[in-house]
C-alpha cells in the first residue's frame, strides 16, 4: 500500500501535468477554434469541437511520443473530432426551424460576399484529403510544412493534394460561371 505522502505526491504531481496540459492548449486556443469554425461553420460548435478535443487529448495523453509534435497532435485530433460532428449531421434530420440559422448565414454570404464562406459550398464537394488543406492552408494560413506535419503525409504529397484541390475548384467556378479569364 501508498503512504498518504507517496499519495499527496502522485497527486500533485498530477495535478501538476494537467495544469501544463491545459495550458498547452491555451497556447495554440486559437489556431484551434479557427480551424474547427473552418470545419463546423458555427461558433457554438467550433467551442465544442475544442472541447471534446482536448478531451479526447488528455486521456490519449500517454500515446504522444514526441513532445514537439504536440501542436500537430491536437490538431489532428481536432480534425477527426470535426469530421466526427459533420457525419453526425449528415444522419439527423433537421427540424422544420432548425435550417433557419444556416438561410441567415446564406443571405449573409450574398450580402457580404466573403469569398471564404462563399467557397465553402464549393468546398464541401471536393475529396475531403484536398479540402484539408486547402481548409488549413487558406483559412488557417498554415505552411505545407506544418500541414505535412499535422496530416501525417510527406510535404510533397500536400503540395499534390493542394495542386489537384484548387484545380478542381477552378472547374467548379468556371462551370457555375464566377471564373472569369483574362
Amino acid at each position: 500500500m501508498e503512504t498518504k505522502a507517496e499519495m499527496k505526491k502522485m497527486l500533485f504531481v498530477q495535478s501538476e501535468d494537467e495544469t501544463l496540459f491545459v495550458q498547452s492548449i491555451m497556447e495554440h486556443q486559437d489556431t484551434l477554434i479557427s480551424i474547427a469554425y473552418s470545419y463546423l461553420r458555427n461558433r457554438h460548435d467550433a467551442l465544442e469541437a475544442v472541447q471534446e478535443m482536448t478531451c479526447r487529448a488528455w486521456i490519449k495523453r500517454r500515446t504522444l511520443k514526441n513532445e514537439k509534435a504536440f501542436k500537430s497532435w491536437i490538431i489532428r485530433i481536432l480534425i477527426y473530432v470535426c469530421i466526427d460532428e459533420q457525419r453526425r449531421r449528415k444522419r439527423s434530420t433537421p427540424l422544420p426551424n432548425e435550417g433557419l440559422e444556416e438561410e441567415i448565414a446564406e443571405s449573409a454570404i450574398t450580402r457580404f460576399n466573403d469569398n471564404k464562406l462563399a467557397m465553402w459550398s464549393m468546398l464541401e464537394k471536393i475529396k475531403p484529403k484536398y479540402r484539408h488543406v486547402l481548409l488549413l492552408k487558406y483559412y488557417n494560413d498554415m505552411t505545407l510544412i506544418e500541414i505535412a506535419s499535422i496530416l501525417g503525409k510527406p510535404e510533397g504529397t500536400i503540395k499534390t493534394w493542394q495542386h489537384k484541390g484548387l484545380e478542381l475548384l477552378r472547374k467548379q467556378m468556371k462551370n457555375r460561371g464566377d471564373w472569369y479569364e483574362n
